[in-house]
């Protein structure tokens, strides 16, 4: 379906454009890695050493302080999700090449949780081969397409989320080694390393557990793209960027929304403004709930984060 321009009452279809050159999208992403993927910047064209020959085009730290690869091609190109999966398999060999650009870039107090790695591929479109095989393969990998527009707009989408199926999986022969090994590898990482959401129902009451779930269920059925990541500390739920924070407690569940406490005070008596305060999670509206009533209220409020993240 092509985009509309809307001019009073009348629809004009807005033909599509394309960027000069790869480098041009990636300086665009870049100026706002924040904007489109919560991420702070790192490094652009972050050399891999003599011995690897590589280049990744853009290293950046998530807003759970994860890293993040990120790689562009203005054209399709199976290429992008190799060297990707390249530098997936670099990354975990050299933590420490990590740590210290993030340390020149965003100070030396800044820390890195390894539970994963967010790979990111962007391009214009992906072959159904690429999108089977990184399916196939488990490896923690986003592919993600764009469009550009001649009146200035530009729309991403997540065609294929990150995937796990388990260690023990078969690739499929003839496949390229390297994209097999940083597969397995990727898949291995995400069975030991990962949290799940279960852990953080461990040893709570009934009511804590079904207000728990109630709450996933509501987030995940505003959009079947949303992702569920488990963090040690909360559950992070996510498109692009953070939606919500969920802090499961013995007495209540904290939950961390990305609105601004200034403009949207949240539901009457279980919110608070946590701009200044030290909290799990990101996300500045503090939303406090004991009850099943106490989520009904906060309903609106989950809905105004989705929408207000670009969803």
């Amino acid at each position: 379906m092509p985009l509309f321009q809307i001019s009073k009452d009348n629809l004009t279809a807005v033909a599509q454009s394309n960027f000069l050159e790869e480098r041009a999208l990636q300086r665009l992403i870049e100026g706002n890695l924040e904007v489109v993927f919560a991420c702070r910047l790192v490094a652009s064209e972050f050399s891999t050493g003599a011995q690897h020959g590589g280049r990744i085009d853009t290293l950046g730290l998530s807003e759970d302080g994860n890293p993040v690869i990120i790689e562009y091609k203005k054209v399709e190109s199976s290429e992008l999700i190799n060297q990707s999966l390249y530098y997936l398999s670099w990354i975990g060999d050299h933590r420490g090449d990590f740590e210290r650009a993030v340390q020149r870039a965003l100070g030396n107090t800044v820390e890195v949780d390894w539970s994963e790695v967010r790979v990111i591929c962007i391009a214009p479109g992906f072959k159904k081969y690429d999108l089977h095989a990184v399916q196939v393969m488990g490896a923690n990998i986003e592919l993600w397409t764009y469009r550009l527009f001649t009146n200035s707009c530009v729309y991403f989408e997540e065609v294929q989320q990150r995937s796990y199926v388990g260690p023990g999986t078969v690739p499929v022969s003839g496949k390229n080694p390297v994209m097999v090994a940083a597969g397995k590898k990727g898949a291995i990482t995400r069975a030991t390393a990962l949290h799940i959401f279960e852990e953080h129902l461990a040893g709570k009451s009934e009511q804590i557990r079904n207000l728990a779930l109630a709450i996933q269920e509501y987030i995940q059925k505003l959009d079947p793209a949303i992702e569920e990541a488990a963090q040690q500390q909360y559950v992070a739920y996510r498109t692009s960027q953070n939606i919500a924070c969920v802090e499961i407690q013995k007495q209540k569940i904290l939950l961390f929304l990305k609105l601004d406490p200034k403009v949207i005070a949240g539901p009457k008596d279980i919110s608070r403004d946590v701009t200044k305060i030290g909290h799990f999670g990101t996300g500045n509206l503090e939303i406090t709930l004991r009850s099943a009533a106490d989520l009904e209220a906060a309903k609106p409020f989950i809905t105004k984060a989705y929408q207000a993240v670009g969803a």
